[in-house]
């Protein structure tokens, strides 16, 4: 854990207490830092995901009805933090018709002096243009593990749906994933030429590390020169941005890589 200003970190945590943040919702190492530094990554649509991803430390199971208040909330911490850059994101909500989507346009039409990247999951084409149409400074989706382990580790998700709608993003996209679940280097190359051919402009990779209720085992801790062999690669591809390491999650240090 990179040091970190303790008083800084409190005074975010507490002025988040009444907030969903990915950072705490899903044990990101990187929390202490950004809530330090005065960032952290709104999680909207409550703490419950309908879908139960075994690398993940969100809670599954059926979610409580869309607390409207939350678009109110979210914007007055923004404006208490000061905040120019403002990464969104959810649970998966299949149990919504959209969803989640108009949440979302509800929220970055609120935000529109700030500049706001959302982190989206996996919806049909309808409510993926409602998300469009709100012109989000960046729309980011993660296609989190290469494909071979979707049926495994990810099995309510689907690649190429994920790939599908990253070649449908208008504007600035971005997605990324973690090594150390058992992939090939190969299959990591293949990923990242399959998130070239959907015309990704940002990419991110990190290691995975297994959260205190996870269930799925790291089998690879990755080298310093492991990640340089990676980022070369994905440099090769002529990315606009390549952003890899231990602790790359897709949105740490988000305001930064979108420049």
């Amino acid at each position: 854990m990179k040091d970190f200003d303790r008083k800084k970190y409190l005074k975010i945590r507490d002025l988040l207490k009444n907030q969903n943040t990915i950072c705490l919702s899903a044990d990101c190492p990187n929390r202490y830092e950004c809530f330090s530094n005065g960032t952290a990554t709104f999680l909207l649509l409550g703490d419950v995901c309908t879908r139960n991803c075994k690398y993940c430390d969100v809670k599954h199971g059926v979610p409580e009805k869309v607390d409207e208040s939350e678009i109110k909330r979210v914007f007055e911490i923004v404006k208490e933090l000061k905040l120019k850059y403002v990464v969104l994101t959810s649970v998966t909500r299949d149990d919504l018709k959209d969803s989640g989507a108009n949440h979302f346009v509800k929220l970055i039409k609120k935000l529109k002096d700030v500049e706001v990247e959302v982190l989206i999951p996996e919806m049909n084409d309808e409510n993926l243009k409602k998300i469009i149409g709100s012109n989000p400074f960046v729309i980011n989706h993660n296609i989190e593990i290469v494909k071979r382990l979707f049926s495994e580790i990810r099995p309510e998700g689907d690649y190429h749906k994920s790939i599908d709608l990253l070649k449908q993003i208008k504007g600035v996209s971005k997605s990324g994933f973690m090594v150390g679940l058992g992939e090939t280097i190969e299959e990591i190359k293949d990923t990242l030429n399959d998130l070239k051919e959907a015309n990704v402009d940002i990419v991110t990779i990190g290691q995975y590390l297994k959260p205190q209720s996870g269930n799925y085992e790291i089998k690879k801790v990755y080298s310093n020169e492991d990640f340089k062999e990676i980022e070369d690669y994905a440099k090769e591809l002529n990315f606009k941005k390549v952003f890899v390491g231990k602790y790359v999650r897709s949105s740490y240090h988000a305001d930064e890589i979108t420049k």
